[in-house]
């Protein structure tokens, strides 16, 4: 029976174990982009902390496409080159570095969370003197703001498509000049491709809106554009949101999801990663211990593809039974990694039968203090 610290091989690459360090915007660059140390030193502690996959946050594929002034971002050659030392010392660590690319398309031009996360005006600026942008959406008036108003908003045009998709293709080519093996698109939580997946926030009527064959044409377009790139040997993750937990109106739901998660099988993606809701600020959703597991557990039911679970996953048996029980293959640890960075460890400790197995699975380093 296969565990959480069974190995993972997707293509010719082969994660130590099946748990992955989820993606989680750090808001911590300068206005350029450019990872810093804090993203060294974070995303590293976590591979030093046993992750068999760690993944750098939402990172941006164009300047428009960032949440806030201090996302990471991947649009020039200077950003390959500051995340490549990242790279290097995840796999160095046993590892294996992955990338997700973003476009926050409506819910861009923003504060910080822990400064208001308000929408900034193009015309205005944060509390450290960032300016704002004018931000893209499928369609000019389906977005509520979550908070405060929302920021000028453009409906994206077939060049502006055009433009995205050409974006992500350029960005999974910078990837992997920087030493990622892994390229996940961000295709989940209200953001761009989200955006035009659901028919709560695309209201087009041309060949990118309507039917589901409309709807998801853009991020199928996405897709083949970073695989065409991605090399045959590197496995492609899109993260999807299994439902946009809206009940009361037609929106996006796990059936179309399944349906979805088929035609990325048939474009070379090699894992949906299923997460949930961040679309509107009237979803229904209720948190707690696995609450987003169902979702992954449907499109891995019935869908031709590996599925990763995220969601509520606090404890190394509780990661475990997911993949014991054919729920997951993968299972995606968010907020415990930045309350434990050695989650991965600690798993081997709890999990691993062998003492000695155990114990070596830490950094030599380290290992005098898992020697008992």
């Amino acid at each position: 029976m296969t565990d959480v610290l069974a190995p993972l091989s997707l293509r010719d690459r082969e994660a130590e174990n099946r748990i992955a360090v989820s993606p989680m915007c750090q808001y911590s660059c300068e206005r350029d982009g450019l990872a810093t140390e804090w993203h060294r030193v974070h995303l590293g502690s976590r591979a030093v902390g046993g992750a068999g996959i760690v993944m750098t946050e939402a990172t941006a594929v164009e300047p428009a496409g960032r949440i806030t002034p201090y996302d990471l971002g991947i649009w020039s050659d200077e950003h390959a080159a500051a995340l490549e030392p990242i790279t290097e010392f995840i796999r160095d660590q046993g590892g294996l570095p992955g990338i997700q690319l973003a476009h926050a398309g409506h819910k861009a031009s923003k504060e910080r969370p822990w400064e208001g996360h308000v929408p900034i005006q193009p015309d205005g600026t944060d509390p450290h003197g960032a300016s704002g942008w004018e931000v893209l959406s499928p369609s000019p008036d389906a977005y509520p703001p979550f908070d405060g108003d929302r920021p000028a908003m453009r409906k994206a045009d077939q060049d502006d498509i055009e433009g995205v998709i050409e974006a992500y293709r350029a960005a999974a080519e910078r990837s992997l000049e920087a030493g990622f093996e892994i390229a996940e698109i961000h295709a989940a939580h209200g953001y761009l491709l989200h955006e035009f997946l659901s028919p709560v926030t695309n209201t087009r009527e041309d060949d990118y809106g309507g039917s589901f064959e409309n709807r998801t044409r853009l991020v199928r377009e996405v897709v083949a554009a970073v695989r065409e790139v991605w090399p045959d040997d590197k496995p492609v993750f899109v993260r999807i949101s299994g439902t946009d937990w809206l009940d009361d109106r037609e929106s996006w739901d796990i059936e179309q999801s399944v349906r979805l998660a088929n035609d990325f099988a048939d474009l070379g993606v090699d894992l949906v990663d299923v997460s949930s809701g961040g679309l509107h600020p009237k979803q229904s959703i209720s948190g707690g211990p696995n609450f987003q597991v169902p979702l992954a557990e449907q499109v891995r039911e019935e869908a031709d593809v590996a599925v990763g679970a995220v969601g509520g996953v606090t404890e190394p048996e509780q990661a475990d039974a997911l993949v014991r029980n054919g729920r997951a293959d993968l299972v995606l640890v968010g907020r415990e990694f930045l309350r434990d960075p050695y989650f991965g460890l600690r798993a081997a400790d709890d999990l691993e039968r062998d003492p000695d197995a155990a114990a070596n699975a830490w950094p030599a380093q380290y290992r005098r203090a898992a020697q008992r």
